[in-house]
């Protein structure tokens, strides 16, 4: 069953049009990995999922939700069941792990008990226990700013899965990593989307990268769809389609029929 629909998605940013009629289903607990050149609206199409950019048309369907629907507070509500992890992280450099793994909750929170940092004494068990899972229970009191990349991705990831997610955006998780930073990430994305049965929307350079870890494959040139399949299928006719000029600069081990 679809847990997010998506049908005749665009968006104008006056007159560039960064996605043309984009429709699409992902089921629940499915790993989906976007692809495409830079500029090809990959980014733009993650965003609009959770308003964090408004569509200028289409239906976006959420858990049975039309989040274009929403107003302020509803719109709040829905987002705390869609985790965001962002290329540059996103955190509060200054703040420790845990203080930046709790504002996973803040979705939940009235602006007194947000402004102040109240928190539960269950969000902080959950916070550690997530930060355990990911590896970080040595570096929770440290500051994010004595991290280094994956470590800040991997609090990033607990930020998320603090806030008990239905559907995580991963937007170019991996860009700014190093090669075994990125595979630790991919990693343990992978294995939440598979023990936690979360959906993974998620957008990749790195083709290769994307055959390794997904269900399913979408890329998207020019602000629409190309192809939509299993890993399996993605030929290099497919990949010089979605890429164009920037095909030969494409690594990847096409799989046989």
């Amino acid at each position: 069953m679809a847990i997010l629909t998506i049908k005749s998605l665009t968006k104008y940013y006056k007159d560039l049009r960064a996605l043309s009629e984009v429709s699409l289903k992902v089921k629940a607990g499915e790993f989906v990995t976007v692809i495409g050149r830079s500029g090809a609206g990959k980014s733009t199409l993650l965003r609009c999922v959770n308003r964090m950019i408004e569509p200028s048309s289409g239906l976006i369907e959420f858990d049975g939700i039309d989040m274009r629907s929403l107003g302020r507070r509803d719109l709040r509500k829905a987002r705390t069941r869609i985790g965001m992890i962002f290329q540059h992280f996103n955190l509060v450099p200054r703040q420790t792990v845990i203080e930046n793994v709790l504002h996973g909750r803040l979705g939940y929170k009235s602006t007194l008990q947000g402004s102040f940092g109240i928190y539960s004494d269950e969000e902080k068990s959950h916070a550690v226990d997530v930060l355990a899972r990911l590896g970080l229970a040595e570096q929770m009191h440290k500051r994010c700013d004595q991290l280094s990349g994956g470590q800040k991705q991997r609090v990033g990831i607990a930020r998320s899965l603090v806030q008990d997610p239905r559907l995580i955006l991963c937007d170019e998780p991996i860009a700014s990593l190093d090669p075994s930073s990125a595979k630790t990430i991919m990693d343990h994305l992978h294995r939440i989307s598979r023990d936690m049965k979360i959906t993974i929307l998620m957008n990749l350079h790195q083709v290769d990268v994307a055959i390794k870890y997904s269900d399913r494959i979408i890329g998207i040139r020019e602000g629409g769809i190309v192809f939509d399949d299993e890993p399996r299928r993605l030929k290099k006719k497919i990949v010089a389609e979605i890429y164009g000029s920037d095909a030969d600069d494409i690594l990847f081990e096409e799989s046989p029929e």
